[in-house]
């Protein structure tokens, strides 16, 4: 547990690289996101398992994080005697960087909206200090 407030600071901002930066993804949901992108066919969640060499549970949970991330998408394929099963794939790379730099920006705005409320509150001039001249 880090000691004071600028090591936890410095402990929440490491990140290895943006999606672990942005999205708080573990390492097997890296693994199940290169997956999908190593591929040029929709994988269905027993392929991903079968490719991160994971259980079935445990691969799914991956891909949840990352709909949620709005790292990949499901797609629904219907069989012809009824019944449909999901497909899952990366989504544009372009798109997700929009949403990296959208949330990049209103971070960047909390950050600035914070870092004046700490100055507003801690701004000692208006508190009556004397001046030392006379």
């Amino acid at each position: 547990m880090p000691d004071s407030m600028a090591e936890q600071l410095h402990h929440d901002m490491t990140c290895d690289g943006l999606l672990e930066c942005f999205h708080g993804l573990k390492q097997l949901d890296k693994g199940v996101f290169q997956a999908l992108v190593t591929t040029n066919d929709a994988l269905t969640v027993d392929d991903i398992a079968e490719r991160v060499d994971r259980e079935r549970s445990t691969a799914y949970r991956a891909v949840q994080r990352l709909l949620s991330a709005g790292l990949i998408q499901k797609e629904q394929i219907n069989y012809d005697q009824g019944g449909y099963y999901h497909v899952y794939e990366p989504t544009d790379p372009a798109e997700i960087a929009d949403d990296m730099q959208r949330l990049l920006n209103d971070w960047y705005a909390k950050m600035g909206q914070l870092i004046q409320e700490f100055e507003t509150k801690y701004d000692r001039t208006d508190a009556g200090v004397q001046s030392i001249e006379g």
